[in-house]
């Protein structure tokens, strides 16, 4: 699936929504594992009808894991920033802003306050950076993996560049 297909706006001015897949050559690494896994088992045992009982359970179990993996999303609808489940009135967002992919690993690492909260999916290079001005809510900010920052920024009232 190419990254343009992947953020889908649901009316025009009505909000971002974005699914976080996982690209499509994991896909195809997860069918090589597949195989491998199913070629292991036959040489361990004797061929018999339970085998495709086996393979199929594999070849499931293995493309679950990597469903599960990208049925997150990300979306801006109805005054609310949406990270999976979590939800965040906009009104409470003070700043926010793109983290490029060369300074995520600054921002997860050393400089992430544990109070933060994260919506990170580690094979998705880019995020935002959304700062709460909220007096009784301990969390300083919001970090969401995104594949199109400035896009979701776009409907994010308080965004600002970084320049």
């Amino acid at each position: 699936m190419s990254e343009d297909r992947a953020v889908k706006t649901s009316k025009p001015g009505t909000g971002y929504f974005e699914r976080l897949t996982v690209p499509w050559y994991w896909w195809l690494a997860g069918a090589i594992v597949a195989g491998l896994l199913c070629f292991e088992v036959t040489l361990a045992t004797r061929w018999g009808d339970w085998m495709i009982g086996v393979f199929v359970v594999i070849v499931a179990v293995i493309a679950v894991l990597l469903w599960s993996m990208g049925r997150g999303s990300v979306a801006v609808r109805d005054g609310e920033l949406w990270a999976g489940n979590a939800h965040l009135p906009l009104e409470l967002v003070s700043r926010a802003a793109a983290v490029p992919a060369a300074a995520k690993s600054a921002a997860l690492g050393r400089q992430l306050d544990p109070a933060a909260f994260l919506y990170h999916k580690g094979w998705i290079k880019t995020m935002i950076v959304v700062v709460l001005d909220d007096p009784e809510d301990p969390t300083p900010y919001w970090m969401v993996s995104t594949r199109h920052p400035e896009k979701m920024l776009e409907h994010i009232p308080a965004a600002t560049t970084l320049g």
